[in-house]
């Protein structure tokens, strides 16, 4: 039986950036897939009522990581299973997965591969711009109240459809 999922009390980034380099040292050495312009990174780590969420920037993908966080209600699942889990900018699937070394996480790929990204600023600047554009709060409902965000600090700011989002929408300027 697996164990239970450790909760971070700190942001869990140092613990992710250096379990997933040891992947790509061990097993992700000679895969086809990597972009040598880019290396492991854990950016914008915060701490919300799901957990502990951010973006993991690797050779091979780019991911939204959900940790657990000490003092939340973390939902635990077998490492395949999927929740969606909803954000000012829409509703996202996330896929349960397990590293021996951080535990369990949920994920939900932004980019798989990583090719089109030519260094590693390019590719963090759009990670930043992902997490701002998953707390841009979607429109008024009836009661006229904006979707809160999930995560402490993080302000919703004008309106992106999940569809914009995933067309890579955030990436281009906007009027104000």
């Amino acid at each position: 039986m697996r164990e239970a999922a450790p909760a971070f009390a700190e942001d869990p980034a140092l613990a992710l950036e250096q379990a997933f380099r040891r992947i790509e040292t061990e097993r992700m050495r000679d895969v086809p897939i990597l972009n040598p312009a880019l290396a492991v990174r854990a950016l914008g780590f915060r701490r919300g009522s799901e957990g502990w969420l951010g973006v993991l920037l690797t050779p091979w993908c780019m991911n939204l990581m959900l940790l657990p966080a000490e003092g939340t209600a973390w939902r635990s699942l077998p490492p395949g299973d999927k929740r969606s889990v909803a954000f000012p900018g829409g509703e996202f699937e996330f896929i349960a997965g397990h590293e021996a070394a951080i535990g369990e996480f949920h994920s939900c790929s932004l980019f798989s591969p990583v090719f089109e990204f030519s260094d590693q600023d390019a590719a963090c600047e759009t990670a930043r711009a992902a997490l701002e554009a998953l707390f841009t709060a979607e429109p008024a409902g009836p009661s006229g109240e904006a979707q809160p965000a999930i995560i402490e600090g993080l302000q919703p700011r004008q309106a992106m459809s999940k569809r914009d989002f995933l067309r890579g929408e955030f990436l281009r300027p906007r009027a104000p």
